[in-house]
């Protein structure tokens, strides 16, 4: 495990475990639209061995027109046994860009029950910088066996927000970048207006991150919530663009002790899409 965080492991730790039965490795890589990146493709052309590929666009809610929402629980457990993922094992997520997309797979893990589920520090720059396997060889696929149990308290809709926004018991703290939440730069998604949920805080994810993507240490990422202005003896709901680098805030919380927690999946792409959502903007 990592000093940074009890949900963080080490690539060392990693690397002489790859061979464990119990031990299973995921690639949760995903990118913004407008990045023009296919993460699968990536994963393909390498990976770390025995990696298997998570794409959080497909495990995922499919009725809804918004993207990577929450399946439920027995969506969840339908495709992760699929990919060969079993209740009992230990599950560490990377991604390409050190650590973005993998917060939100492992919180969706969490969120379905699971405990005994990591992120690897410094994700794959981190590995390939230090010299350590990769492959292109297929991972073979096999079948799981898996149950999951969704933790409702974890995840917030709409409604719960429009609540949110008026309770002072409650802190909205937004992780996209400030122009963003100012309402003065664009959102990556076409035809969708930036902006902010009334009262909320900003928190850019990337604020949390050193210049290797890895966190920063415990006392600095409390102290960038304190600034922010966020009070920490409430209870926290994080939001982002899509509910994706959210996660790396519910992750950071969770990593300086705070654990009254939400996370509202929709995020900004449901609120500003919605005629009933108040909006901010400087």
């Amino acid at each position: 495990m990592s000093e940074r965080s009890k949900w963080l492991v080490d690539t060392e730790w990693l690397e002489a475990h790859l061979d464990s039965p119990d031990v299973i490795v995921v690639d949760g890589t995903w990118y913004m639209p407008n990045e023009n990146r296919d993460a699968e493709a990536e994963y393909h052309a390498e990976h770390i061995p025995g990696a298997i590929y998570f794409d959080m666009d497909a495990i995922a809610d499919l009725t809804s027109d918004l993207p990577h929402m929450l399946p439920t629980s027995e969506e969840f457990a339908d495709g992760v046994q699929k990919l060969g993922i079993s209740n009992g094992q230990r599950i560490i997520i990377y991604d390409r860009m050190g650590l973005r997309s993998s917060p939100r797979i492992w919180w969706t893990f969490r969120t379905m029950g699971v405990s005994d589920v990591f992120i690897l520090d410094g994700g794959l720059p981190k590995w390939i910088a230090e010299g350590r396997p990769l492959t292109d060889n297929p991972t073979p696929k096999k079948q799981g066996s898996f149950v999951a149990r969704l933790d409702h308290s974890a995840v917030c809709d709409h409604a719960d927000m429009l609540r949110a926004i008026h309770d002072d018991g409650i802190e909205v703290v937004d992780a996209r970048s400030n122009g963003r939440w100012r309402g003065i730069d664009p959102e990556p998604r076409p035809n969708l207006a930036s902006g902010r949920m009334p009262g909320s805080k900003n928190v850019p994810f990337t604020d949390l991150l050193d210049e290797n993507a890895r966190l920063k240490d415990v006392d600095a990422l409390r102290q960038r919530f304190v600034d922010a202005g966020v009070d920490l003896s409430k209870k926290i709901i994080t939001t982002c663009g899509s509910g994706a680098t959210a996660a790396v805030l519910t992750l950071v919380l969770d990593t300086i002790g705070h654990h009254n927690l939400g996370l509202y999946d929709g995020s900004w792409t449901e609120w500003a899409s919605r005629e009933d959502s108040p909006v901010e903007r400087d």
